[in-house]
């Protein structure tokens, strides 16, 4: 286990970011950075019944560039209504859903002003869910990678349009008949299939 590394901020981010927390002891969260499109600071993927989800947090696009701490949340569609659906839809028939959709469904009816508050908000939940005891943090200020010291840099390690080297370990699935193992979904698919052996998978 190494000392620290740092991520960006994400939303219902994908098993291995949650891997990367689980197998060091201390996170940074990096909440100085640039809002970028198309990443998973406002997006996470899901397995349907007809095939991978993408579901894409609506963003309030700032005038000028600013910290990622400072992007607002758009409420002019009505995507958290649409989340939940898709998500209850995906996973009503999975072992685990049952037992924690409580945890999950009031981060899709209350109105988080700023991304970076609702991705900690599920971030917190999803870790008290699993027992994942790491050291959370948000960054202090902006640093480049070189000027990290002791501390691994994973700000674009995990990336939507990334070319995976490595797959995860298939585990238990809705529609594995249906499609097959599939790999690098959110964290909450691991969850809502396995269940308490979550963490075991993780570590």
């Amino acid at each position: 286990m190494s000392n620290s590394i740092i991520l960006s901020s994400a939303y219902l981010a994908p098993i291995e970011y949650y891997q990367a927390i689980a197998q060091n002891e201390n996170t940074i969260i990096e909440q100085y950075d640039h809002f970028e499109k198309q990443t998973y600071r406002n997006r996470c993927r899901i397995l349907t019944c007809n095939q991978i989800m993408d579901l894409v947090v609506p963003i309030i696009r700032p005038k000028e560039r600013c910290a990622f701490k400072e992007i607002k949340i758009s409420y002019k569609e009505k995507w958290q209504q649409i989340h939940w659906r898709a998500i209850e839809s995906a996973y009503n028939n999975s072992p685990f859903f049952e037992y924690y959709k409580e945890d999950y469904e009031p981060f899709f009816t209350k109105e988080y002003e700023y991304l970076l508050d609702l991705n900690q908000g599920l971030l917190e939940t999803t870790m008290e869910l699993i027992h994942l005891h790491s050291n959370v943090s948000l960054s202090q200020m902006y640093q480049k990678a070189e000027e990290l010291t002791d501390t691994k840099d994973l700000r674009r390690s995990f990336h939507p349009k990334q070319e995976h080297t490595e797959t995860n370990k298939p585990y238990y699935q809705v529609f594995n008949q249906k499609f097959g193992f599939q790999p690098h979904l959110s964290i909450i698919d691991l969850l809502f299939n396995m269940g308490p052996e979550t963490i075991l998978y993780l570590k």
